[in-house]
């Protein structure tokens, strides 16, 4: 049988102006063993304005793939071997995953070609290629890249105006926090999260596991607290059939589940002594050994560590084992308490309201200045667990557009005790309700630069009423 004859070259040209199609200019690689419909592929996509780079087998494509940046690949389906397109394809998932595949076939290989859009191809287009119907595949595949670019830039900026991952608050304390967050999640550092019960520890710790390299694979939390030393090895290391009475079946601990993953061991302090030492042995070693087995077996696991507890002075009494604290804390990230960030209460609140209210199907009701002094005033010892809690029921209470005081439960109304609640003046760290509200404002402000429109949406209030404070507080 012949040789496939290539498509026809296009004429020649000067290369078309990027502002003039539906998408800007793309890097795109081209990887096509047969040099002259390469480079017929390839004018076809500069005349496009695009910029492409031609290579002819897999082990070139895949040395681009490693180092350069593309938002398209163009690859034959046979080259060298049948295999060898697929083999681009994986490549590029795995080094450019935000790029997309586009497969070129003779017509005897398209249910290949659709098997592999399973697994991840965009599209196929079949020899011979007809030109245009190519570049309008090519130009609805791009279109696609930049739009998912565009909504993770969208939701980069979201993340950083208005919170992380659910946490929420523009205080320097919890912004400090998220900044470390960012800085630690794309590492394979071990992190202990530190805080009151109730600050969102476990929020934290898939935030980074959300934002790791890991966070197409399993994040497993585990609570130590209150497990007794047996049930506690069996959850982590888990056990073979026979092991012990009603152990009828091989069962996998965390650490076998998490594989490539986030372990989360919450309230980390209260694991036995016994138990810490064989979790050191373990993230030493990098194996696990079955309750009945001898057999080791090897975990890539990144492990995520919280407590309410000082672990340093549990190390100087000796109930944590010091080998142990020094191994889990690669890095710390403190979750700060409510009463450390009162300036966040209005814009938590103003959020878990329109959120249940949306979830209950109700009209979102709006928390009146009165209400919101009482939640700011009270003390929150559960902090954000609890003020979600008193939210939710207040939203399913709630009778009319408003959430009033008499809506709080008779703790909230008081507002965190008698003589605060008489005075509204001296609160948790000597700062007024004024106060309170005047740094939030601030914050807001400095987030956004001074947009006084997008500091009002923060906040949860309308842009006439951030005037109106403003103007009260003196501020510019």
């Amino acid at each position: 049988m012949p040789p496939e004859k290539p498509p026809e070259k296009p004429a020649a040209h000067p290369a078309a102006n990027p502002a003039e199609n539906d998408v800007p200019s793309a890097q795109i690689l081209v990887v096509d063993d047969e040099v002259d419909h390469a480079e017929v592929v390839g004018e076809s996509l500069r005349r496009l304005g695009h910029v492409c780079t031609i290579v002819h087998d897999f082990p070139a494509a895949q040395d681009e793939l490693q180092h350069g940046h593309f938002d398209l690949v163009v690859t034959d389906l046979v080259m060298d071997t049948e295999l060898d397109g697929l083999k681009v394809l994986a490549a590029a998932r795995q080094h450019q995953p935000s790029a997309l595949t586009i497969l070129i076939t003779a017509h005897g290989d398209v249910p290949t070609c659709k098997a592999a859009i399973k697994q991840g191809a965009y599209d196929y287009v079949e020899k011979p290629l007809d030109l245009e119907i190519f570049r309008t595949l090519v130009q609805h595949a791009l279109s696609e890249v930049f739009l998912r670019a565009e909504n993770q830039h969208l939701r980069e900026r979201l993340g950083e105006e208005f919170g992380f991952e659910g946490i929420i608050g523009t205080s320097a304390a919890i912004r400090q926090s998220i900044t470390l967050m960012k800085q630690v999640a794309p590492s394979n550092l071990p992190v202990l999260i530190t805080g009151e019960s109730g600050t969102g520890k476990e929020l934290v710790a898939q935030a980074i596991h959300n934002n790791s390299r890991r966070s197409k694979r399993h994040f497993v939390p585990l609570n130590c607290a209150g497990m007794a030393e047996s049930i506690l090895e069996d959850e982590l290391f888990g056990h073979v059939r026979g092991a012990f009475t009603g152990a009828d079946k091989d069962r996998q601990g965390r650490f076998e589940y998490a594989d490539g993953g986030t372990l989360f061991l919450d309230e980390v302090g209260d694991m036995p002594l016994v138990m810490q030492a064989k979790l050191l042995r373990v993230l030493e070693s990098g194996e696990v050994v079955r309750l009945g087995s001898n057999e080791a077996k090897h975990v890539d696991v990144r492990l995520i560590s919280a407590t309410n507890r000082n672990l340093m002075e549990m190390v100087k009494k000796h109930e944590f084992r010091e080998d142990l604290y020094f191994r889990i804390k690669g890095a710390e990230i403190h979750m700060p308490s409510l009463r450390e960030r009162p300036e966040d209460i209005p814009q938590l609140a103003r959020h878990f309201v329109q959120k249940f209210a949306k979830q209950m199907e109700k009209p979102v009701p709006h928390v009146t200045d009165e209400a919101m002094q009482a939640l700011t005033r009270f003390g929150w010892p559960g902090n954000v667990r609890q003020l979600i809690n008193v939210l939710q029921n207040t939203v399913v209470t709630s009778d009319g557009p408003e959430i009033e005081p008499r809506h709080l439960p008779l703790e909230q109304q008081a507002g965190g005790g008698q003589e605060a609640a008489q005075s509204g003046i001296e609160l948790r760290g000597n700062l007024s309700l004024d106060q309170i509200e005047k740094q939030a404002i601030r914050n807001a402000l400095g987030i956004t630069q001074g947009n006084r429109e997008a500091a009002a949406k923060m906040l949860g209030i309308g842009e006439r009423t951030l005037y109106r404070k403003l103007k009260e507080y003196g501020l510019k």
